[in-house]
């Protein structure tokens, strides 16, 4: 098994792009990392980086403490699988899972007893005698997991490996893929550009933008803690809810406020949500009394019903529905308050419809503020 360290990696292009800026990360021996943001953001090019498939601009690459900037692929003891299985389509499943054992002149014994392990583990025995074309996608997917696993490596890369199977089957996969990495006790690093998938299986994640890292954590605190603007709105489906407004203190309180904008979709209303006090205990909010901010707030953390509005009378707004989706065992209410679009994901019960003028309250413990230029959290 085995640790990784990055240590200053760049990657440029020719004619000046730089893919990847400065990556710096310790990778612990048995973890799952997955490296998550939008297409374009360098998630990739750090997983080729990795697998020696993409040459280093500048920068170290340790793998178990050894450099391998200059290690050929084949002898960094990693193996890779790919968004779109590159399985031999004349081979059976047996041939193609055993390919790269026999290159490596494995005995014969040896060969089988790996493919014959890797199958149990995949679950994919009866299907050792067929051809690709004769799998569905998640076959394939198992089959380029299992020609994997037989290498037995230090590390397992993956790129996008379930974007190309439906929805059902990825959900799955993701379940599979998590109980293969417990199961095989090795390093996994994972590509994707699916938060939801970066969120149910990694122990970290590494949430990536324009070839920069943004935050480095666990799933949970990636949700709870964004590190900045970026990270809130990526980490999250339906996204956070973003509302500009500024900071007031009044009666040793500080306020929200927000509003009475004579827009189109505005009433001219001003509303101010109170912060509690305890959010403020460092007094990182002290020197933006008066300033401009962005305050963020989940979908989840707004509400319809009396019991939340009587729960939190100072974090009630009003709003006009736009329209509403049920998703069965909830409902998400697209709103409009004071021009801001506004998300709310309220339980079935609600009787909202589109049109109605109604009252939501904010969780205000949930509440997150900041920096309209930085974007960096101020708190959360």
């Amino acid at each position: 098994m085995a640790s990784l360290t990055l240590k200053g990696v760049y990657k440029r292009f020719p004619g000046g792009v730089t893919a990847v800026s400065n990556f710096n990360m310790e990778i612990k021996d048995k973890e799952f990392i997955i490296l998550v943001g939008p297409s374009g953001c360098g998630k990739s090019t750090t997983l080729r980086m990795i697998a020696g498939l993409e040459d280093i601009t500048e920068g170290e690459i340790y793998i178990d403490n050894t450099l391998v900037n200059d290690v050929a692929p084949k002898d960094r003891d990693i193996a890779m699988v790919f968004q779109n299985y590159a399985l031999y389509p004349h081979m059976t499943v047996f041939e193609n899972m055993a390919f790269g054992l026999r290159l490596r002149k494995t005995p014969k014994d040896e060969i089988k007893r790996r493919v014959e392990e890797a199958a149990r583990i995949l679950d994919i025995t009866h299907l050792l005698d067929r051809k690709p074309k004769a799998l569905s996608g998640g076959q394939r997917q198992r089959v380029a997991l299992g020609r994997a696993i037989v290498r037995e490596p230090k590390v397992f890369l993956l790129d996008e490996p379930l974007s190309n199977l439906d929805a059902k089957l990825r959900a799955q996969m993701r379940t599979e893929l998590s109980k293969l990495h417990r199961e095989l006790g090795t390093t996994f690093i994972y590509v994707t550009h699916d938060q939801i998938e970066a969120m149910t299986m990694a122990d970290r994640i590494v949430v990536m933008k324009d070839g920069f890292i943004q935050q480095v954590d666990t799933p949970q605190n990636l949700y709870e803690k964004p590190a900045n603007l970026f990270v809130a709105g990526f980490m999250g489906s339906p996204q956070m809810n973003f509302i500009d407004g500024k900071l007031i203190a009044e009666d040793g309180n500080i306020y929200f406020e927000f509003g009475s904008e004579r827009t189109r979709r505005s009433t001219g209303k001003k509303y101010k949500i109170i912060i509690p006090k305890e959010k403020n205990k460092k007094g990182q909010l002290d020197a933006y009394i008066d300033k401009e901010v962005t305050m963020g707030i989940r979908p989840e953390d707004i509400s319809d019903e009396q019991r939340i509005l009587d729960a939190y009378p100072e974090g009630i707004v009003e709003a006009t529905v736009e329209f509403t989706e049920l998703m069965g065992a909830e409902i998400y209410l697209y709103l409009v308050c004071e021009g801001n679009n506004i998300t709310a994901r309220v339980a079935p019960t609600s009787t909202a419809q589109a049109g109605d003028q109604i009252k939501i309250a904010m969780n205000i413990n949930k509440i997150h503020i900041f920096d309209k230029d930085t974007e960096k959290a101020l708190i959360n």
